[in-house]
């Protein structure tokens, strides 16, 4: 079985990562899947929506350590050089998840560790099982986060729990995520795939232009003044006004049906 599991169907696709027996952590096969597919899935104009789950009883436990223990083992490797090559992999998925136009709902459950955190932070929506725990545990093998989780997690966190997290690489729970703002909702575990599906479909159902424009607004106001974000916005309102999805959504209200869009 492939490491990555690709499933389109009514406009929303689903990444499963397929490791479990490895808690789904990363492989070179799982990297270039995921970021053939994000790419794929930008001008895929049947994907409306992305779920990114895991295989088995754990979402994603980030880097494959066990290979770490190869490495140093090899006196002939330049560690350094071969791990910030193998990180920097990790940036154009990150890069691409951010660039989407098109929502993506991380899935998750059991564990979320390492770049496992940082993956699920990229996704625009969380929906976690009550089992579900969250843990930067780079400092249990002496080193620092990345993946990205340096720069999500203060922003939907604060900078103090991001820094225990960091410093202390304890376990959150699903729960406890939810109230500090990275987890949207947290659902039954025998619920979890059912209630994906139906968050999915219901993203999948919506105005795809409106979504990727809103998005872009929200990840952009991190960054711009005021002035830029208001031009921002107008830009993209105009922009959705030119759609038929905005047709359909003013006609349906005028007439007091629920819209059917299109995704166009």
């Amino acid at each position: 079985m492939p490491d990555l599991l690709i499933d389109v169907a009514d406009g929303v696709a689903t990444l499963t990562m397929n490791r479990p027996e490895a808690r789904n952590a990363f492989s070179p096969e799982m990297r270039s899947g995921l970021d053939a597919a994000f790419h794929r899935f930008e001008n895929d104009e049947e994907v409306r929506c992305v779920v990114l789950r895991g295989a088995g009883e754990h979402f994603m436990a980030g880097g494959d350590v066990k290979s770490f223990a190869g490495i140093l083992a090899d006196e002939d490797v330049d560690i350094r050089d071969l791990l910030l090559h193998r990180i920097h992999t990790l940036h154009s998925i990150m890069f691409a998840m951010r660039r989407l136009p098109k929502p993506i709902v991380a899935s998750v459950r059991g564990a979320a560790a390492g770049a496992g955190v940082s993956l699920a932070a990229c996704c625009d929506l969380i929906i976690a099982s009550e089992d579900a725990f969250f843990t930067l545990a780079y400092t249990r093998i002496g080193t620092s986060p990345d993946g990205g989780s340096t720069y999500a997690l203060p922003r939907a966190l604060g900078v103090k729990k991001t820094m225990e997290m960091a410093l202390l690489g304890d376990r959150l729970d699903a729960e406890a995520m939810a109230r500090f703002g990275l987890v949207n909702f947290v659902v039954p575990t025998d619920d979890l795939d059912a209630e994906t599906a139906k968050l999915a479909q219901r993203l999948a159902s919506g105005p795809t232009r409106a979504h990727g424009q809103a998005k872009q607004l929200i990840y952009g106001s991190l960054e711009n003044q005021m002035e830029r974000q208001l031009q921002m916005e107008a830009e993209a309102f105009a922009d959705c006004a030119t759609t038929e999805d905005f047709r359909e959504g003013v006609t349906a209200f005028v007439e007091k049906r629920p819209a059917v869009f299109q995704g166009k």
